[in-house]
């Protein structure tokens, strides 16, 4: 399918795991692509599998200059922006009394600012490109109670709120904003997260249970969905939250 031809869009997160798939799915469907990671090196690694037009920045999400940087030099490179993918993100373990304050704002930081900044640069630029989609990442730790997720479903949390908030406020000028609440997704993420456990083999399959259809969701799954959200299939799709998790949500 070409449903995205011509579009030119922004990944951030895009050098492994989720990103990347939805990188590597947009482009196959006819997009422009700039991938944004930390990991410049990981995101170039991505690239290097993408035959159309792509550019790689080196992107800390945090940093206001550098989002805002990451925007512009991709509206001057193809002369607009279509769609804004705010998918970099972080977590952590712990319940509320374990949380450290340290990981509190490292959590926060990367999830909820690093969406908002990713909004705040990118929706003016869509709106002046005549229109066109801004896709978050959340996750079902903002619709239900996980064990272990205290921060991490805050964050998911907000970033629900502010993708209905968003959706509100630049519905008018063309800019759709939704988000995806994926489940538990096979990426290097689980990992990270399950080494922080007595017994990681343990931690990963009790993670691996807790979804209905006995399997880790594919980031190939998150990155289809991303890419119906970037089309114009989905003109009706405002303010939306497009669970994608197994069927966790519906025990």
């Amino acid at each position: 399918m070409n449903r995205l031809e011509d579009k030119r869009a922004i990944v951030t997160g895009a050098g492994a795991g989720i990103g990347g798939a939805i990188a590597l799915r947009l482009a196959s469907e006819g997009a422009r692509v700039a991938l944004a990671d930390v990991d410049e090196e990981a995101a170039k690694k991505v690239a290097s599998e993408i035959d159309g037009d792509t550019l790689v920045r080196r992107t800390n999400v945090t940093w206001a200059d550098e989002v805002e940087a990451l925007v512009a030099s991709t509206v001057e490179a193809w002369g607009g922006l279509d769609v804004m993918v705010n998918n970099a993100g972080v977590g952590v373990a712990a319940t509320a009394v374990d949380t450290t304050e340290e990981d509190y704002g490292r959590v926060m930081d990367v999830c909820v600012k690093g969406t908002l900044l990713g909004m705040k640069y990118a929706i003016p630029a869509i709106r002046d490109s005549g229109g066109g989609s801004v896709i978050n990442m959340s996750s079902v730790a903002a619709l239900i109670g996980l064990k272990d997720r205290a921060v991490y479903s805050a964050a998911k949390g907000a970033i629900l709120s502010l993708t209905r908030a968003a959706a509100i406020d630049h519905v008018e000028e063309g800019v759709r904003v939704n988000c995806i609440a994926p489940g538990t997704v096979d990426t290097p993420w689980v990992s990270r997260i399950t080494a922080g456990y007595d017994d990681p083999e343990e931690a990963r399959a009790n993670m691996q249970a807790r979804q209905p259809h006995s399997r880790f969701v594919t980031p190939e799954e998150i990155a289809a969905m991303a890419a119906y959200l970037a089309s114009d299939e989905a003109a009706s799709c405002i303010g939306a939250c497009m669970i994608v998790d197994g069927g966790v949500t519906a025990r």
